[in-house]
């Protein structure tokens, strides 16, 4: 038991560090790459530009949802005029940045894991070597670098979308007066809470976005089966773990910043 416990141990801390050095060399090789500008645009396209319709619908249910749910809570305690101030900072601290880097995992992290995936089945990244392109470089590091942009506008905007959702349900439907609920909103943010939620959103957004990358990248290596259905598992292995990732960052973060 102890033996295993110890390769599961190594392993782990393995692949952190194979992580790492793949982040850094992806940075490193993004900076020296020619027309670097064009790929960015372009990743700043898959990563922000296609995310943002399922980031506005997600932030506006999940807002209608928590001003339901919290005016409930609250009227039991006659403090519903705190709607507000309940609906803004759990957002803004918590659930804004988590739902945020789970639909653009589930979205542009598992296409990008599936893409480098099949780029490595048919040779192309092999191909990138021959002709003394670093693939690093030309394919991951502009999505990390969109990843570090693209992120905390999600967020702000996941942010503006639910709290106005949690105005639609508790002052159109419930009744809350809507100056107490934005006065509430106004009064109880502060910049700390802000910075607290962008941090997370750009920790969250390199987490995942490198973790789908080096799935996708290494199939050859880290899949249990060759071709297609190799990508497949490591399509779904790096949503997996991008998510749970997700999720045990927030709560260190989370203790950091209390």
């Amino acid at each position: 038991m102890i033996r295993s416990l110890g390769q599961s141990t190594l392993s782990v801390v393995y692949e952190l560090g194979e992580l790492s050095l793949f982040i850094w060399g992806a940075l490193r090789g993004f900076f020296r790459q020619r027309c670097r500008m064009a790929k960015l645009v372009l990743a700043i396209h898959e990563i922000g530009v296609r995310c943002l319709p399922i980031v506005l619908t997600v932030g506006l249910f999940t807002g209608l949802v928590m001003g339901l749910q919290l005016y409930y809570t609250l009227v039991k305690f006659g403090a519903e005029s705190a709607l507000g101030t309940a609906v803004a900072l759990s957002l803004i601290r918590e659930l804004g940045p988590v739902l945020t880097a789970l639909m653009v995992v589930g979205q542009a992290g598992s296409a990008m894991a599936s893409e480098l995936g099949i780029q490595r089945n048919d040779e192309q990244i092999d191909a990138l070597e021959t002709m003394s392109i670093d693939p690093l470089g030309f394919l991951v590091g502009p999505r990390l670098v969109a990843t570090v942009i693209c992120f905390p506008i999600l967020t702000a905007i996941f942010d503006l979308v639910g709290i106005f959702g949690g105005y639609l349900t508790g002052s159109v439907l419930l009744n809350v007066d809507a100056g107490v609920y934005w006065n509430r909103v106004f009064e109880s943010v502060t910049w700390a809470d802000v910075q607290g939620g962008f941090i997370k959103a750009l920790v969250f957004g390199l987490i995942t976005i490198s973790i789908c990358a080096y799935r996708g990248y290494n199939t050859h290596r880290k899949a249990s089966f060759p071709g297609v259905r190799g990508v497949s598992e490591s399509a779904t292995r790096a949503v997996v773990w991008s998510s749970v990732s997700v999720l045990a960052a927030d709560y260190l973060i989370t203790s950091f910043l209390l």
